[in-house]
């Protein structure tokens, strides 16, 4: 009966696929250009995309069009995959990525109502399909980092790889400098923190007496990210949550209650739950920092530039200094030095470099200490003192082991990593049911076996 089923089901995509089809709401012909699987191509998703792509400013060389159009093509083969493996993505991180880009679109266009007028439709629609966009760019992305995920190369394998690249292959390496840092931050007293308490207390007295947390949320939540969707976070497992806040979350049963004043590294929060799905959840927050004093915050700096003293009369080491007295846990436990976010490597070119600190760096010279300065935890939205020294710094350079051998291991791992999935598309193209529009089968494709 299975087989029976599938057989049928492709005939009927067979017959139907390039029939038109009407947009509800206006009057232009859509058509489906192509099936991958049961996943049809609309000329539509083409045309919004090539939309999007003209108005970020793209100078792609060649047919945009018929290269917008592969990459469609190439997605439904992962989404195919992705619905047999079972991969989902964080539909808050969706949400969150579409109202960034919505915003860089408005910004770009100049107004909501030239946005509207440019792509032909209302905001609301723009929304929702662009959740849809975002949301199977995620699977992909996902589903081929699960083909590739195994890929792994020996010492010997990139020493042999950097010696048969002809060395003017090997890429330039920008300017590169390792960083170490200390961090204090400035106490938080404690009447402040039960002004803080005092407040939520109040919100929930509000609450319960018939006032709409979400307006709360919008009026007086510290959280800007969820603030303008009424505190509401979408749907989170319990890994995507600080453990404070998780553990209350994950025990609310009933939706519309409000929770205890939860503490967590960000700050003070009360929740409210919105629905819970399995062992995801949905909920709205609200979330109050405590405030340094201004004594508290010259007692911060005089307390980092009293450890950078120590450590210029060698009275401790930086890396012992990270340990006993910094409090970023991301970074004290290995004596202050920074990871860079963009690759997970000690090293930093310069536009990688936090502002602050890059002015800092343009003053000292290896093995040097700055005097405390002050920088802003984005993560936290807490203001703090550090104490840095440039622990390195390499000229540019044409990449060699010595000093880029992370970077030649990535090299060669990306490369391994093209060739698996070159291999993934060429085999999955040989399985799945494809056809494709004879107004578009003339387009230059990298992947031949569209054309079966």
């Amino acid at each position: 009966m299975f087989q029976l089923k599938k057989r049928f089901s492709g005939l009927f995509l067979a017959l139907t696929m390039f029939a038109p089809l009407a947009f509800s709401q206006s009057n232009i012909i859509d058509e489906v250009i192509a099936v991958v699987g049961d996943n049809p191509v609309l000329r539509s998703d083409v045309e919004f995309q090539y939309q999007q792509a003209m108005m970020q400013g793209s100078n792609f060389q060649g047919d945009l069009k018929c290269h917008i159009f592969e990459q469609l093509l190439l997605q439904n083969l992962l989404l195919e995959q992705a619905k047999l493996d079972s991969i989902m993505v964080s539909e808050n991180m969706v949400i969150m990525t579409v109202d960034r880009q919505i915003n860089e679109f408005i910004n770009r266009a100049g107004s909501r109502e030239k946005l509207e007028e440019w792509l032909n439709k209302p905001l609301h629609q723009i929304k929702r399909e662009q959740r849809v966009i975002v949301r199977n760019q995620m699977l992909t992305q996902q589903m081929q980092g699960a083909i590739t995920d195994d890929i792994k190369v020996t010492p010997a394998e990139i020493r042999a790889f950097y010696r048969r690249t002809p060395e003017d292959s090997l890429p330039m390496v920008n300017a590169q400098f390792e960083i170490q840092q200390i961090t204090v931050f400035p106490k938080i007293e404690t009447d402040e923190t039960e002004r803080v308490k005092s407040r939520l207390r109040e919100f929930q007295r509000q609450v319960s007496e018939g006032r709409d947390f979400a307006t709360l949320s919008v009026l007086y939540s510290e959280d800007q990210g969820s603030a303008a969707r009424g505190g509401e976070l979408g749907f989170m497992s319990r890994a995507e949550l600080v453990p404070e806040f998780a553990q209350v979350a994950f025990n609310m049963q009933e939706p519309g209650r409000v929770s205890k004043i939860v503490e967590s590294e960000f700050g003070f929060h009360i929740i409210q739950l919105i629905e819970r799905q399995g062992d995801r959840v949905n909920v709205r927050h609200i979330l109050l920092r405590p405030k340094a004093k201004p004594e508290a915050i010259q007692e911060a700096q005089l307390r980092a530039d009293s450890i950078a003293g120590l450590i210029r009369n060698e009275d401790v080491s930086f890396e012992e200094a990270a340990i006993r007295f910094s409090m970023d846990k991301d970074t004290r436990i290995n004596g202050g030095l920074m990871i860079n976010p963009y690759n997970q490597s000690t090293k930093f070119e310069i536009q990688h470099i936090p502002a602050g600190i890059n002015r800092q760096l343009e003053s000292m010279s290896v093995d040097s200490i700055s005097n405390a300065f002050m920088l802003k935890d984005e993560r936290l939205g807490k203001d703090y003192f550090a104490v840095i020294k440039l622990k390195s710094k390499t000229e540019p350079h044409r990449a060699n082991l010595k000093d880029d051998y992370q970077l030649i291991q990535t090299i060669l791992e990306n490369q391994k990593r093209e060739e698996v999935f070159h291999k993934w598309i060429v085999r999955k193209q040989q399985e799945t049911y494809i056809s494709i529009s004879p107004n578009w089968i003339n387009c230059q494709f990298e992947f031949e076996g569209w054309n079966k």
